[in-house]
């Protein structure tokens, strides 16, 4: 066998091309056929000049790019650019993340436990989950995982990302952080788990005054809620003081269960949250009534719940962490001056995801609204603002515990609050002043009980 001669090298060039352009042709026949059907449900023109352009990208890669490229392979990566590149939180859910993304709403799915997303190529910790292993290994709001092992995180999708912290229950992972204010990237080691999450807690801070702790707003959240709210009331023989609720480091979750868990506490039929949308879907009113949170169970599971807890004196605990259905229950609170706002400026993730099945085990996870408090606030890139502003002030046996102000506006690409006043709050550590450090004794909430005394200083207003 001998070198090629000209012709011949000129010939397989033109055949290479006559490939490159019946691949395109075919890519753009067949995009051309999907997308007719949509045609007429768009708003206008497809735009063919980029749908040519998209065509000859993929006919490219398919003949020139230095590896054989799997067709699966690259519409499923030109479907995450298309879905990742509009927001920190439309995505692409590929057979098993759909699948554990639907056991997970259910409160039990295998991983770590963090409520993740990315910037600036890298996955960021919107909040580790309560008891999870990544709250027990120390993760925090704001870290910046650089390395999954020894895989470096620049460069994947955030499905991608997520698949590597997942695996199976027993096995260890190692995670290079970079944190804000340490010099140093440091190695956190976390054993997977099935993460089980018990998403209602309860307790009686002293004789009179409960706590409710809700770390997630999952499909059963709200009837848990009820079943505590009930105990408590028992406990104190109906004669409750002051409630709690602690919406702290709460990702978010469910819409339903956000409505469920702010009617546990607002007189029926008070306007709890709408949204808007380009779509007549998307665009809903949510009431403090059973249709609205109550879907697929059984009767009104808020039936048994003590009238009173509608107008016992209440505060709750927000910050950073608190984030999408945790910000809905505190602004509705919020504008019906139904409870007083403690904590810190929240998250403001103030978007609404919608999975939509594409019919092959795959899923896409699309922004289709914003959401609005009762008084029309929208709180996207803003957050909740607290009627009191307390910061962290926990004390631990290594010093003040290190909180960052990580928040939505920080995300690449996040939406704009229609509203105006965007806020790109900086990512700094929150310290507490002296006069909290002298309050604060080691392992002390301090939160918790400026909260608490703000509700013993309303009942006492209250005798008066």
């Amino acid at each position: 066998m001998g070198c090629l001669g000209i012709e011949e090298i000129r010939m397989k060039s033109k055949l290479n091309k006559f490939g490159f352009i019946s691949i395109g042709l075919f890519a753009g026949i067949f995009i051309a056929l999907q997308f007719s059907a949509e045609a007429e449900r768009s708003s206008g023109p497809l735009p063919i000049d980029d749908l040519r352009s998209f065509t000859e990208v993929y006919g490219r890669v398919k003949n020139d790019y230095v590896e054989a490229v799997d067709d699966k392979q690259l519409i499923k990566e030109a479907i995450n650019g298309m879905l990742s590149g509009l927001d920190p939180h439309s995505a692409y859910l590929d057979e098993e993340e759909f699948k554990e993304m639907q056991v997970g709403t259910q409160g039990e799915f295998g991983g770590l436990g963090i409520e993740v997303g990315m910037e600036d190529g890298f996955v960021k910790v919107v909040a580790p989950i309560e008891d999870t292993p990544a709250w027990k290994a120390g993760l925090k709001s704001g870290d910046l995982i650089i390395k999954l092992d020894k895989t470096n995180v620049k460069g994947l999708t955030l499905g991608d990302a997520v698949k590597l912290m997942r695996g199976k229950p027993g096995t260890e992972i190692s995670l290079t952080v970079v944190r804000k204010g340490e010099p140093q990237p440091q190695i956190i080691k976390i054993v997977r788990d099935v993460i089980q999450i018990q998403s209602v807690k309860s307790r009686m801070l002293e004789d009179g005054y409960a706590y409710f702790r809700v770390t997630q707003f999952q499909e059963h959240t709200g009837e848990k809620l009820a079943e505590a709210i009930q105990k408590r009331f028992e406990d104190s023989q109906g004669s409750l003081k002051g409630m709690v609720l602690d919406l702290r480091d709460d990702p978010g979750g469910l819409l339903t269960s956000a409505v469920g868990v702010s009617a546990a506490f607002l007189s029926k039929d008070k306007l709890v949250v709408y949204t808007e949308g380009r779509t007549p879907d998307a665009r809903m009113r949510m009431y403090a009534r059973p249709e609205f949170y109550a879907r697929g169970t059984v009767g009104d599971y808020l039936s048994d719940v003590p009238e009173a807890s509608k107008t016992v004196p209440m505060v709750v605990l927000v910050n950073s962490g608190s984030a999408s259905a945790s910000e809905i229950v505190a602004g509705a609170l919020q504008d019906h001056k139904r409870a007083v706002i403690m904590g810190t400026q929240t998250f403001g993730k103030g978007s609404v995801q919608t999975i939509l099945p594409l019919g092959n085990g795959t899923a896409i996870k699309l922004t289709t609204a914003r959401y609005f408090t009762p008084l029309g606030r929208s709180i996207q890139a803003k957050g909740i603002t607290p009627d009191i502003v307390v910061e962290n002030a926990v004390v631990t046996a290594a010093g003040t515990g290190n909180n960052f102000r990580t928040r939505e506006a920080d995300l690449k690409n996040s939406l704009e609050n229609p509203q105006g006043g965007q806020e790109q709050m900086e990512s700094s550590q929150e310290q507490p002043n002296e006069e909290e450090k002298k309050v604060g004794a080691e392992g002390e909430d301090y939160q918790l009980n400026q909260a608490l005394n703000l509700l013993k200083g309303l009942q006492i207003i209250s005798h008066r």
